[in-house]
Formats: C-alpha cells, sequence, structure tokens
C-alpha cells in the first residue's frame, strides 16, 4: 500500500456487534521468525511457528476483512508518522528508554534515515552486529513477537482509545507505537491506565464493549483490580449511569489470558460462552463475576451468577452458544485453541477457526450459515446475501501463537 494515501477514519465503537466500519490489522512478519524454543516463553509463545503456513492461514483471514470493511496495516501507518522528525525522535527516544547507546547507533546505521527500513527495524526487532552466536541476546532491540494480535495493546473505547498497560516487557514498545498512530494519524483522546497507577494494568482481550453505558471487562493475569478500577473512576467522572461487568478469570494456564478467550459477543442476542464459566466449574469454581453499577458518581459493587444473567439483568436479551459442543471434555480442547474467540462484522455476522469443528457444529445448530474463508476471498460467496453467517477460516499454526480472530483484530469503527 502507498502511504501516501493513507487518510484517517473517525475512530468510534460503541459495541462489540455493530457493522464494522474500519479495522487494524498488523501482518505477521519477520518477527515472528526471531524466536527459538530458548526464547518462546520469554516472548509469551509456548511454542515456535512456521511462517508460510501462518502467511496462507492470516492471507485467509485478513482476505475476509478486506472485502467487508476499511483495513488499515500498523506498518504502513507507522511509516507514514516517521516521516514527521518530531514523531521520529519521540518514538524511538522512549523505544529506546534503557537501551545501550549502540542500539540507538546500530539503528541509525541501518535506517539511514528511511521511515520504511526504521518501522520494520521498530517491529522486527535490531540485531547486535557483533553477536556470534554464544549469547542469547541477540537482539540490542527485541522482536515485537506478538504484534499481530492488534487487539491487546490498545482498544477503542467509544469515541477514544485506550492504550493499554501491558503486563510483560516485551510488548511494551507496541503500547508506544499505538499511541502514537491514534494521537498523531487517527487524532483521538487516549486513556492510559498506569499513567493514573503505575501498578494498573489493562489489555485489550479484556475489554469488550457491550453497549453505550456497558463494558464487559475480565480480571484475570493480564487485566488487574487496579486498572478496572481507573476504569471505573473515569466513567463515574464522565457519565450519570454506567456498568462494568467484571468476570474474574484463572491465572493459569494460559488459555485463559483474556476475557475474550471465553465470552465473546456474535450479535445483539447471542453470545459464544465457554461452559464451565457459566457455571462455575472447574477452573471457574470461586471465580467471581460481579457487577460495578455507577450512578451519579457512586460506585457500587453487587455480585451477579455469570456474565450472561449480568447482562440480562440490565436489560439485555441474550442468549450463549455453547463453545465445543455439549462435551466437557472437547470444550477444552476447544477452548485451548480459541474456540470462543470469534470477531463480530456485524449482528449475527462472526469470524472465527474452522479447527475448531465442535463449536461451528454449535453455530450452525443456532442458525448461523457457515462460510468458507477461502470462498469468500475468492469473490465466490458474498457475505452480504446472509443475516447470519460464520466465516471460518483455516488455523494450524495461528491458533498455536494464543489467539483468534477477535485477538487478531482492533475495530477502529463501528455503525
Amino acid at each position: 500500500m502507498d502511504t501516501k494515501q493513507l487518510t484517517p477514519c473517525e475512530v468510534n465503537v460503541s459495541s462489540e456487534t455493530g457493522r464494522l466500519r474500519a479495522v487494524l490489522l498488523h501482518r505477521p512478519g519477520v518477527e515472528i521468525e526471531r524466536m527459538t524454543p530458548l526464547n518462546a516463553a520469554q516472548a509469551l509463545y509456548s511454542d515456535i511457528l512456521n511462517k508460510p503456513i501462518v502467511d496462507e492461514e492470516y492471507h485467509n483471514f485478513s482476505g475476509v476483512l478486506e472485502r467487508w470493511t476499511q483495513v488499515y496495516y500498523v506498518q504502513d501507518i507507522l511509516e507514514q508518522l516517521l516521516r514527521d522528525e518530531n514523531i521520529k525522535k519521540k518514538l524511538l527516544a522512549d523505544s529506546l528508554r534503557g537501551c545501550e547507546q549502540k542500539t540507538a547507533r546500530v539503528i541509525d546505521e541501518i535506517t539511514a534515515g528511511d521511515p520504511a527500513k526504521l518501522a520494520q527495524v521498530l517491529i522486527e526487532g535490531c540485531e547486535d552486529p557483533d553477536w556470534n552466536g554464544d549469547n542469547p541476546n541477540r537482539y540490542l532491540l527485541k522482536p515485537l513477537y506478538n504484534l499481530f494480535f492488534t487487539r491487546d495493546a490498545s482498544s477503542t473505547v467509544y469515541n477514544r482509545v485506550l492504550i493499554n498497560s501491558m503486563s510483560f516487557e516485551v510488548r511494551e514498545r507496541e503500547s508506544l507505537i499505538y499511541e502514537a498512530i491514534f494521537r498523531h494519524f487517527f487524532g483521538v483522546d487516549t486513556l492510559n491506565a498506569m499513567a493514573w497507577n503505575p501498578y494498573a494494568r489493562t489489555e485489550g482481550g479484556d475489554v469488550q464493549i457491550a453497549s453505550e453505558d456497558t463494558l464487559c471487562i475480565g480480571q484475570g493475569i493480564r487485566t488487574n483490580r487496579k486498572g478496572i478500577e481507573y476504569l471505573a473512576q473515569t466513567f463515574a467522572r464522565e457519565r450519570e449511569h454506567f456498568n462494568i461487568l467484571v468476570q474474574e478469570l484463572p491465572m493459569e494456564p494460559e488459555s485463559f489470558i483474556h476475557l475474550d478467550m471465553v465470552f465473546t459477543f456474535l450479535g445483539k442476542h447471542q453470545c459464544m460462552a465457554f461452559e464451565p464459566m457459566l457455571k462455575k466449574q472447574g477452573l471457574f469454581h470461586g471465580k467471581d463475576t460481579t457487577l460495578i453499577t455507577i450512578d451519579h458518581g457512586k460506585i457500587s459493587y453487587n455480585y451477579v451468577n455469570n456474565i450472561v444473567e449480568g447482562l440480562n439483568s440490565l436489560g439485555w436479551d441474550i442468549e450463549p452458544v455453547i463453545g465445543g459442543g455439549s462435551d466437557p471434555w472437547t470444550q477444552l480442547r476447544e477452548q485451548w485453541h480459541s474456540g470462543a474467540n470469534f470477531f463480530s462484522l456485524g449482528d449475527g455476522k462472526v469470524l472465527g477457526y474452522r479447527r475448531n469443528t465442535h463449536t461451528i457444529d454449535a453455530l450452525d445448530r443456532a442458525g448461523f450459515a457457515v462460510l468458507n474463508a477461502e470462498d469468500i476471498v475468492a469473490g465466490k460467496v458474498d457475505m452480504n446475501n446472509y443475516d447470519k453467517f460464520v466465516a471460518a477460516f483455516p488455523g494450524s499454526e495461528l491458533p498455536r501463537a494464543g489467539g483468534g480472530a477477535r485477538c487478531m483484530t482492533m475495530p477502529i469503527l463501528r455503525d
């Protein structure tokens, strides 16, 4: 894409299921090949990925979105921003804080003032020219292994963007990049929990915009109580009436890192849910669901049975589709590979992994037409001809990275 032609759109998301008008993506690049079995855990992966297969799977995923909505790519916007010397100096200074002077010198030599090359280095990392194979730290500037999960480091919350305070150092530079993108390209105000309290943490996989007056938030290893308190206090100052429905998550295994790994909205009246979360069984035994109510500045807390009942108590009429079908064994298997992690293109129109066959079958029984992503991308199937559908795309390598369709999308504008 010619970055000279990039123009920003309006930024506003007031639901999870309004008709998608613009979304931010990042194609997995060389950075995902800069992992070994020795540094995969530090990169927050449980395995290393096969990039040619990742490329093929991502092509079908992004191709569906490109046929539906306006798609922005992180690297294209970043390259355009880095043509501005002031933005470049600030982003580099923030990105290199704490790094040795050698890092700045090597990056300057590599990029030689080329914004496209600098954008590439900020994403893919910068190798130490003196690395000899013995030192486990090959990179002066670590690659952003997780950047294609564009959901995590920023979240559109109504007409602003929450720049998330990442829980792990390896992802901190992602937030810096998104801060620059949303401030200087899209020109919107940003929120940041860590600027309010250095111990507050939020991540986008835990933030779901249920409606104009309700958020659903996951509390676990990535988003903590302080982060939720920041959101509650922010909206208590700004809204007369507001609700935050909080679901406590297991701290392990890693497949439960975010709320959208066990709960996502499919439409105004349907959601995808992991049954043990609803029944408070297994790993969810003793995990609280709390309704935070804001009324004229007063914040109150009340326990509810589960997230679906909490929504219905607020006037919703929403029914769960159970991820993984009816068998508890299959539910666990498919949850592990992001079986609940669907992304809504609009009311009753969703995108997700085809590999989770029992979950796809459950959607079929719930009235969703099952469409193959390859046929959509090839122009053989028109999504606009269906009132309800699931665009199912192939995933064998992508799920091993620990996320699904919602994780890989950051909506910018919805109806």
